[in-house]
């Protein structure tokens, strides 16, 4: 099984549960063990300004699926919380990345692993360094320390997550 580390994002249509329902699916999936997320967080979209502000978070967990059938996976929930793919960085009802699949690089057509904005994205890495402050980025600088360089303003905890745990 590989540790895989995903984004959560939605702010269509009570963005709170659709990041708490996507997780208890992920959760609840035959191919995923040991699912634990980051709190919810709440920050400005990115893109267009009008649009209501988002609510993320990040998860990791151990899959055996390989990296296209864990994207295939994600984007079939993402279908099942009404997700439609109108305009880029606009609003949605659910947003799930794949960021990290173990130490392997991907670039394809389809899939993007390391996901190329991590760097700039407070809310992926505020919550990422929440559940893993050691975590090492692409840019070979701990999660934790990354965060200090981003404008963390507008990124604040709004709910913990049902799946959190100590690592």
């Amino acid at each position: 099984m590989v540790e895989c580390i995903i984004g959560l994002g939605a702010n269509l249509n009570n963005p709170v549960q659709q990041v708490l329902n996507a997780s208890k699916a992920l959760a609840e999936h035959a191919e995923i063990a040991g699912f634990h997320s980051s709190s919810l967080y709440s920050s400005s979209p990115m893109g267009p300004q009008d649009q209501p502000d988002y609510v993320n978070a990040v998860a990791i967990f151990h899959s055996a699926l390989a990296p296209h059938a864990l994207l295939d996976l994600l984007q079939s929930i993402e279908q099942q919380h009404g997700r439609v793919r109108k305009q880029h960085w606009g609003p949605r009802t659910l947003d799930l990345d794949l960021l990290f699949y173990g130490q392997q690089q991907i670039h394809d057509e389809r899939l993007t692993v390391p996901h190329p904005g991590i760097l700039v994205r407070e809310f992926v890495v505020g919550p990422l360094a929440e559940l893993r402050p050691h975590f090492v980025l692409p840019n070979n600088i701990m999660a934790k320390q990354h965060l200090s360089t981003l404008n963390t303003q507008e990124l604040r905890v709004i709910q913990a997550s049902p799946y959190q745990t100590d690592f």
